[in-house]
Parts: structure tokens; C-alpha cells; sequence
């Protein structure tokens, strides 16, 4: 078969050597490839919810905001580590590139950037508005691109699923009969409705070739290279698909294959869902003591104020002694106890893929897997969707094989009998704005998806729709109302660990969480007063940013040092009282033995996640954005080294992509537009990084941006192309052209190094 050929001159893949790479022979067809039509079609089947509130704002039309010059620090680099170099000082705020590869533009700005103000698109909520300036100008649409609309991508006319699988002439019958709207003659359909196959890969399905077996059938954009034309008895012809001799491999340090999905819920279970037949007993029994103890918890909460402000020994104490103790009568024990939870490790050897919202889908967590991720979690997915069985929500849920597998582990940990052969990677982030919400979340969770290794809390998403239900970092503005939530989740998680991610604050210059971890791990006064203890987190991740902050600023690592010390404070007090009277419930604590806290925000190199590590004392770092712009950062942290990825080692990623998400979402027509458009999202950010290779100072920093720069060659120029049409012949490599109803736009007008890329 001529992709056998194709596949011998290949070069050997970077993170799988098993799988071959196309020839770097490919770049030399750019030139050759078909832009596709830039046309607007209905939005895309597959949009979840935490993406339907981000375009909240969408209108008609949009408009570009004014590009402004970005103002730029002369001053010397404080992050520069002491390092000595010639020519001009770093300028802070832009990428150090050597002279060589600058390309002077016209219009260029006297300071060498280029580009639109990316602060102002992203950070335009902060800046003055029409209603401040004494304007009554409506006020424009700001900084995302809210209305952006993805097309579809689809056949002429399908082929009837009872067709799909079979043999040409021994078809399944199909319960719609004449009145079916489907193709139901195959050879038909293979000639007017189905694109032609697509020549890439050298026309060999790489699902097929993976798995032996392609589970699109007849719809499969490959399918020349598995199906055949068999002689009958009767001679005439029967078109047939053929298999492949040899099954998956095995992940290592996985029980599951390679190629298995995992937390897979079956449609009857959504369908239960949808007509409310799914009971949650445990959710529904503690939430109806929750709403009745909390007017008590609420009153102490508001005594323990008044007795602040009052101060003691004043006339009120005596009446607010009485109060106290009627609401202590008052309280009644929770109607069961948290179940025992498997025990967890953070450490320095177990760097973590932060949930991304759109980009943290399965294919990408492969791939930063592959590098060295040993931590991921799902996309944000909010709690109601999921209660009511949405297909695209619970899809989310869905886990590789290959994130099974337990994390690194130096054996050097002192948390109390942690397993590693028993730990996994993968985790579940929701948002929830009620208590009930959450709470029944956590238990469908539970019984649906058993391949959690926690569920996430979040409490950082800054997105307006979100935030003005209640839900993301408006309940970092409710703090007892958060300990509530995260009780709630800790008593009906079953033996899945409870955690939860934080923001500084909801406001610049008011950080509220270093008072937020100390109530997280001790449990608030009113909580102590009670006799409830702590609310069982096992782990705290804080993002050093605030909500309105944004990322209009760098993330505040000191700030995150000092929530380090408090929570290490906190739990060597923890340590003090074991075996006294005033230790808290075991099944009040987290089975660790202590609460762990991670950092977040602008890791982008293995210097700053040394740097947090042994400077913020942080247990472990969460990376977002860095991963995005350069997946292999996980490997840079391994190795303990800067990696100057060549271009054809990055175009070899981006095929290695295309391979994962096809495997993911089909080789079918519709498989196809939904790998494109996933592989275009993460394109937005892979654009970005800037070879280590053509900088004159390093460490690089993720808030850089670049002025106009050429690579070292015509492909490294390609990948580091603002321009999504060029994203799209990149795409077209290896998806070939595009469906002519398929459209993508930037997330962002001004492509800003802002984007929302997670809470």
C-alpha cells in the first residue's frame, strides 16, 4: 500500500518513536494549499457550556478595538537573574530578540513593537469607559471576540448508520425505512455525497493504522485505505471494509490500553438525566441539612462580627454570650460523615496541567503528557449542565488511557501511606454558584466517572456571566458560603478527594486570600464554635491574580508565598495538636495529613518553576498558558534545562495532535472540522513562543511580547505567524483543505497574549 512507502521515509516521532512522522517535505506545499472560504455558519455542534459564557456579548457585528502603543520599561529586567550581556538592557514587557531576526515594519513604533495594545484588548473592562469620560456613546464591544461562529463540516448527505459499518450488500436494516433522510445506497454516496479521501498521512487512516479497525466505517476521510472491492459468488462486486492485524499497546504504568477512553457515560445514563430518574440521595440529605443549619452557622458568623466590633468587656457581651449559646443548642450533627479519601501527593516531581478552558481537551493533555505533565485536569464544566445530562458538558469528563497511569513520585513524601501504584492524574473541575448544585454534581460524578483523581472546586473563573450568577470567583466573596460548598462535596465525594482554586481577590490591591486558606484549612469561627472542624480540602491552588486584575499584570508570586507560609503554618499547627482533645475529626482532614498548596500564574520555563518551588515554597506549580505556547515546558522541568525546539520537531507535535484528535473526535467528515478546530485554538497560542534559540537574554517571560520577527527558517517564520489564515494552511498539512462551511475566527480581535485561558 503506497502509505506503507510513505511511511518508511518518515522521520521517527519525538514522543511517540512507534509512530512515524510525515516527511518535512510537506512545508514545500504551502504554497500549493486552498485558503478555505471565509464564510459564517451555524455555531458548532460540539461548544460547551463555559465556552456559551464567554460569548455571552455576542452581537451581529463587532467592533476592532484602537490599537494602542504598548509603554515600555527601559529599566533593566529584576528578573534577569544577575546576568550580564552586551548591547541595549532587556526592556521589560518586550521579548529580547537579537538584532538578526527583527524585521523592520512599516509603521513600526520607535521602540521596536509592533502590534496592538494587548493590555487594552484584554483588559478593557479596567480602563476608562464611555460613561466615565462624560460620554453617552454606547459603549463598544470589548477585548474577546465574542460572536465568533465555527461552521460545520459535514456531508452533502450523510450515509444511514445502518450503512456505516456494513458490507455493501449485507446491511443492517433501518427502523426508518423509505422515510429515512439518509444515504442508504453505499456506492452512491462514496461517489456524490462523501468528500473525496484526504492524501495525508499518505492516505492511511492513522486511526486505522493505530487500532486495526476504524470506528467511522464508511464515513472515515481515509477509507480508501481500508476498504476493498471482493468478487461474490454470483460475480458481481461487494465494497467491504477490511481490518488490520494487531491490537493497541499498553500505557505504561497504566491497567488500561493506550488507546482507551475512560469516564465514557453511557447514553441511557444522560438520558435518566435529562427526565431527572437519576437519584442523588446522599446530595439531596445533606443539602436539606445544610440550608437548615446555615441561618445558625449564618448568626454565629454575624455575633462573631458584632463581638469584633464591639470589642470585649463592652455592655452587648453579656446578651452576646446568650445568643452564642442558644445557636450552639440550636446546631444538630451533619446526618453522615465524609467517607475515608484516597490519599494524595503534590510535590516538586509533580508539575500540573492547569484546566483549560476550550484548549484542555483530551488530544492536548496527551500531548503535554507525552512531555512530561503528570497532573491534568478536565475543562471547567458547570454543574447544571451536567445535572441535566448534556451530551458536549459529560463529554468533558472523558479521560485517556494514558492519564491512568499514576504520577511521578521520589518516594520521599511523609504524608500518611500514600500509594502511588493507586494514584492517577486525571481530575474534574466544575463550577457551581449553589451549594445544591455542587453538591449533586459531586455525587453524579462519583458514580459515573470512576477514574477521578479529584474533583476540582473552581473559584478563580473572572468570565462576567459566570461571575454574576454567583459561580467562579463570586464565591470568593462568600467565604462561609465556599466552606459550605466544599463540606457539602467532601461528604457525598466518596473516597474521591475535594479541592478547590482560588484567585487573590475579586479586586486590584484587596487580596482576600490569605483570610480565605486559613478558613479553607481550619474551618471558620463559627464552624469551630459548632464543633464542625475543618470542611476537608485536600489541596488548595491559588492563581496570583485577581478577577478584575485579569492578565493585565504579572501574577503576584510574593503574595503566593505568603499563603504558602500560612497554609504550612496551619498545618504544622494540625501536626501540634495530634492526639489532644482539640484535634479535629480525622474525617474532617484531608488523608494526607495536610492540606497541599500549589501556585499558578506565568510559569513558563523550568528556572520559574525552580524559582516558585524553592522560593515560594509552594508544594507544586500549575502551568496554563506556558503549556500552551510550549507543551514540552513539562519537559524543560524534567530535564532541568532549556529545549530549543527545532520547526519540523514542532510541526511533529502539531501532527501528533492531529493523530490524538482524530483518534478523539473521528476521521469523518465532521471528526475532521472538529480537529481542525481545536488544532486552530491552540494554534492562537502556539504562534506565540518565540525560539530560545534567536534570544539575546533569558530567562524568556510569558508576558513578552515580540516586535516583527523572522525564524531561522521558512518554516520556523510559518509557526510564529500571527496570522490565522497562516494557522489554517497548517491545519491543511495534515487535515487537507478545509469544508467549505467552515470558518474560524481569533478568540481574540487582536490575537492579545490575554486571552481567558483559564481561572
Amino acid at each position: 500500500m503506497s502509505g506503507h512507502s510513505q511511511k518508511n521515509a518518515s522521520e521517527s516521532n519525538p514522543l511517540e518513536p512507534t509512530t512515524s512522522l510525515l516527511p518535512n517535505s510537506a512545508v514545500g506545499q504551502l504554497e500549493a494549499l486552498v485558503h478555505p472560504q471565509n464564510l459564517v455558519a451555524p455555531d458548532d455542534s460540539a461548544v460547551t457550556k463555559a465556552e456559551k459564557y464567554e460569548r455571552h456579548a455576542a452581537t451581529d457585528q463587532f467592533e476592532e478595538s484602537q490599537p494602542k502603543r504598548v509603554k515600555l520599561d527601559l529599566a533593566p529586567d529584576e528578573n534577569d537573574h544577575g546576568q550580564t550581556h552586551t548591547g541595549h538592557e532587556r526592556r521589560k514587557g518586550v521579548a529580547p530578540i537579537k538584532a538578526e531576526f527583527l524585521i523592520q515594519q512599516p509603521g513600526q513604533a520607535a521602540n521596536g513593537f509592533v502590534g496592538a495594545d494587548d493590555d487594552a484588548a484584554e483588559g478593557a473592562a479596567h480602563l476608562p469607559d464611555a460613561r466615565e469620560r462624560g460620554s453617552k456613546r454606547k459603549e463598544k464591544s470589548k477585548g474577546q471576540n465574542t460572536n465568533r461562529q465555527f461552521g460545520s463540516s459535514r456531508d452533502a448527505i450523510g450515509l444511514c448508520q445502518s450503512r456505516a459499518h456494513s458490507s455493501e450488500f449485507s446491511p443492517r436494516e433501518c427502523r426508518f425505512g423509505s422515510g429515512c433522510k439518509f444515504e442508504h445506497d453505499l456506492r452512491r454516496y462514496l461517489k456524490e455525497w462523501k468528500r473525496e479521501d484526504l492524501q495525508t498521512f499518505g492516505g492511511l487512516c492513522p486511526v486505522w493504522d493505530l487500532k486495526g479497525t476504524c470506528d467511522m466505517g464508511w464515513k472515515c476521510r481515509f477509507v480508501g485505505s481500508h476498504m476493498a472491492e471482493e468478487a461474490v459468488d454470483d460475480g458481481s462486486k461487494e465494497l467491504v471494509l477490511v481490518e488490520k492485524a494487531g491490537g493497541s499497546k499498553q500505557s505504561g504504568g497504566s491497567i488500561f490500553a493506550d488507546d482507551e477512553i475512560l469516564n465514557v457515560v453511557s447514553t441511557q445514563a444522560k438520558a435518566d438525566l435529562m427526565k431527572r430518574k437519576m437519584k442523588t440521595p446522599k446530595a439531596d440529605k445533606y443539602n436539606q441539612w445544610l440550608e437548615s443549619s446555615n441561618q445558625t452557622v449564618q448568626e454565629q458568623d454575624h455575633q462573631i462580627k458584632r463581638d469584633d466590633a464591639n470589642g470585649a468587656g463592652t455592655p452587648t457581651e453579656v446578651f452576646d454570650e446568650d445568643a452564642r449559646q442558644e445557636n450552639r443548642a440550636r446546631y444538630t450533627e451533619p446526618p453522615f460523615l465524609p467517607s475515608e479519601k484516597r490519599t494524595l501527593y503534590f510535590g516538586p516531581e509533580t508539575p500540573l496541567l492547569a484546566p483549560l478552558t476550550t484548549q484542555g481537551n483530551m488530544p492536548f493533555r496527551r500531548l503535554c503528557i507525552g512531555f512530561g505533565a503528570q497532573i491534568t485536569y478536565s475543562e471547567m464544566a458547570m454543574s447544571m449542565p451536567l445535572i441535566q445530562g448534556q451530551k458536549s458538558e459529560w463529554a468533558l469528563m472523558r479521560a485517556h488511557g494514558s492519564e491512568a497511569a499514576p504520577p511521578n513520585y521520589n518516594g520521599k513524601s511523609v504524608v500518611n501511606v500514600y500509594d502511588n501504584s493507586k494514584d492517577s492524574r486525571f481530575g474534574a473541575q466544575i463550577a457551581a454558584k449553589k451549594a445544591w448544585q455542587a453538591l449533586k454534581t459531586t455525587e453524579l460524578l462519583t458514580l459515573l466517572c470512576p477514574q477521578l483523581r479529584v474533583i476540582d472546586l473552581n473559584c478563580g473563573c473572572p468570565i462576567d456571566l459566570v461571575y454574576r450568577t454567583g459561580a467562579g470567583s463570586a464565591l470568593l466573596d462568600r467565604a462561609s458560603k465556599l466552606e459550605s460548598i466544599l463540606r457539602g462535596m467532601n461528604a457525598v465525594s466518596n473516597e474521591i478527594p475535594v479541592t478547590v482554586k482560588i484567585r487573590m481577590g475579586t479586586k486590584d490591591n484587596k487580596p482576600t486570600a490569605d483570610s480565605l486558606v486559613e478558613r479553607l484549612v481550619n474551618g471558620g469561627q463559627a464552624s469551630y464554635e459548632s464543633g464542625l472542624g475543618p470542611c476537608g480540602v485536600a489541596a488548595i491552588t491559588l492563581h496570583g491574580r485577581s478577577r478584575q486584575q485579569r492578565y493585565t499584570r504579572s501574577a503576584d508570586w510574593g503574595y503566593i508565598s505568603d499563603c504558602a507560609a500560612l497554609v504550612q503554618r496551619y498545618n504544622d499547627q494540625s501536626d501540634d495538636l495530634s492526639d489532644t482533645v482539640q484535634e479535629a475529626d480525622e474525617s474532617k482532614q484531608p488523608a494526607s495529613g495536610k492540606v497541599y498548596f500549589i501556585g499558578n500564574g506565568d510559569c513558563y520555563s523550568h528556572t520559574d518553576y525552580e524559582q516558585h518551588i524553592q522560593e515560594a515554597k509552594v508544594d507544586s506549580v500549575m502551568v496554563a498558558r506556558g503549556a500552551l505556547v510550549k507543551p514540552w515546558i513539562f519537559e524543560e522541568i524534567e530535564k532541568g534545562q532549556y529545549i530549543d525546539k527545532s520547526a519540523s520537531e514542532r510541526l511533529g507535535m502539531i501532527e501528533q495532535y492531529v493523530r490524538y484528535g482524530l483518534e478523539a473526535w473521528g476521521s469523518d467528515e465532521v471528526g475532521v472540522g472538529q480537529t481542525r478546530r481545536f488544532l486552530l485554538e491552540w494554534l492562537s497560542f502556539a504562534y506565540r513562543y518565540v525560539p530560545v534559540g534567536i534570544l539575546e537574554y533569558l530567562p524568556p517571560r510569558l508576558q513578552d511580547r515580540p516586535p516583527a520577527w523572522r525564524g531561522r527558517n521558512e518554516l520556523e517564520t510559518l509557526l510564529g505567524s500571527d496570522n490565522y489564515k497562516d494557522w489554517i494552511k497548517i491545519s491543511e498539512m495534515f487535515l487537507g483543505p478545509a469544508h467549505k462551511d467552515f470558518n474560524f475566527a481569533p478568540k481574540h480581535k487582536s490575537n492579545s497574549y490575554e486571552i481567558e485561558a483559564e481561572g
